[in-house]
């Protein structure tokens, strides 16, 4: 087992006088200290050398990495493992030459401002992010502490519950917390106008007007919800569809044919950093897929233009597949191959021609065979009668 060399330390707007007897020993006596300008503030050392996050940041590992052998310090903010910088590090480094000296984060000291139950809260971080992906959270009663990405993250976020009919949902930014510069900003996000601190956390409790949205994370989104010519998988079946792939935390989708992106979109809502990447031909289609993404909280999704199977040359290797359109033998022989083990994959077709290949692919490889059919209630005259859709037969399997 490797000795630890480096010391990853959280630190809060208290300094070193907020740390342990032991960690404050540990910054006080280390040869060299990488942090920002606030963190060198916040903890004064006479003797270390100072360094800057390097430019461009990705260059942070081979920094460290230069710092063997020295005592080195790492300084963030709050506990280093979270929506921090210390995972990163984690990942690149062994874990077993790193120390981590946690302290309280940002979303312990806002929950306790905030009087919240931190296990009924939604943590959420937009720093460095698209601040847009926290729409997938905006539901009735939710309340969500958000890390920001500066002074304008609060006007941003206002903006997005107002639209969707969360105007009166109560707002806190705080600032500073712990500190002696402590601040905090109440307001309502229908008329939110507070200038706030570029370092901020922000806390929200989300209160629906009766004619609010309602956009829950599991699959089944309203298909009006949608920017569409017409050719997108419909809601009963977009749900079923998104049942057998089932979408896990950090797992990627390739949607081919993504259309208006409506498979790829949900399931990047309904789990934790899902990732997806759209196929799509059509220019006016992808158009509308980026447009989706934005408005409904995924706005991560990666859209590519192409004809498969050649478009998925270099992809990274998915853990599930969705074929709504461009379906061939071709096709499944390259997704299948590219497929990770207990990958999932899901095809739908609608025209005979597909349903027969389908049909051929399930004698072949097994899997479940089914068809979907709906019928909507529709006006007849001054009656009710009931209109079918286009059934839909869909292919699944896991690969074993």
């Amino acid at each position: 087992m490797s000795t630890p060399w480096l010391h990853i330390v959280g630190i809060g707007e208290d300094g070193l006088d907020g740390l342990t007897p032991a960690t404050r020993a540990v910054v006080e006596a280390a040869d060299v200290i990488l942090g920002g300008d606030r963190h060198h503030t916040l903890a004064a050392n006479p003797t270390a050398e100072r360094l800057a996050w390097p430019s461009p940041f990705d260059a942070m590992i081979d920094t460290i990495r230069g710092l063997k052998g020295r005592r080195a310090v790492v300084l963030v903010t709050g506990d280093p493992l979270w929506f921090s910088v210390g995972a990163r590090i984690g990942r690149a480094i062994d874990p077993t030459e790193i120390v981590y000296h946690p302290q309280l984060s940002a979303f312990q000291l806002a929950a306790a401002r905030m009087g919240w139950s931190l296990a009924d809260v939604e943590t959420l971080t937009v720093h460095g992010r698209p601040v847009a992906q926290m729409i997938a959270f905006i539901q009735p009663d939710a309340r969500l502490l958000v890390l920001t990405t500066g002074a304008e993250t609060p006007s941003q976020i206002a903006a997005y519950l107002a639209e969707r009919g969360y105007g009166a949902s109560k707002m806190t930014v705080l600032a500073a917390m712990g500190g002696k510069d402590e601040q905090r900003f109440d307001g309502l996000a229908s008329d939110w106008n507070h200038s706030v601190p570029a370092f901020n956390t922000l806390a929200v409790e989300c209160i629906a007007a009766p004619d609010a949205a309602l956009q829950p994370r599991v699959p089944g989104l309203a298909d009006a919800l949608f920017q569409s010519d017409g050719t997108m998988t419909k809601q009963e079946v977009r749900a079923a569809t998104l049942a057998k792939l089932m979408p896990m935390r950090g797992a990627l989708l390739w949607d081919i044919g993504c259309g208006s992106g409506s498979v790829a979109i949900e399931w990047m809502r309904a789990a934790r950093y899902a990732r997806a990447i759209g196929i799509e031909p059509r220019a006016d289609r992808r158009a509308m897929a980026g447009a989706n993404a934005l408005a409904l909280g995924a706005p991560k999704l990666e859209l590519i233009d192409g004809l498969v199977p050649s478009a998925l040359d270099g992809l990274d290797a998915p853990d599930a597949i969705f074929i709504g359109g461009g379906l061939s033998r071709a096709t499944f022989d390259a997704a299948w191959a590219a497929l990770r083990p207990l990958g999932r994959l899901v095809a739908n077709a609608v025209t005979l021609e597909s349903e027969a290949e389908l049909i051929d692919l399930h004698r072949e490889f097994g899997g479940d065979l089914v068809r979907i059919s709906v019928h909507r209630a529709e006006p007849v005259g001054r009656l009710t009668g009931w209109r079918p859709a286009m059934p839909v037969t869909q292919w699944s399997l896991v690969k074993r």
